[in-house]
């Protein structure tokens, strides 16, 4: 497993259906075609879950649609 990924200067967005509430929000990072990292929004310096790309696309596929 490879993990000297550098995530520092990703750009980090909140879920869609974050609200200004707070609550259970989590944020993803997008422009790196191999992973998807993952963190909660509430703690931004907090530990990140890296995903690999194929892992990530079927928890969306399998995550129901409102």
């Amino acid at each position: 497993m490879h993990t000297d990924r550098d995530l520092s200067t990703l750009t980090w967005r909140k879920s869609s259906y974050s609200n200004q509430e707070g609550g259970s929000c989590v944020e993803v990072a997008d422009g790196r075609p191999d992973i998807m990292p993952v963190r909660d929004s509430k703690v931004p310096d907090g530990a990140v879950l890296v995903f690999g790309a194929e892992a990530w696309q079927s928890f969306v596929r399998g995550t129901p649609q409102p």
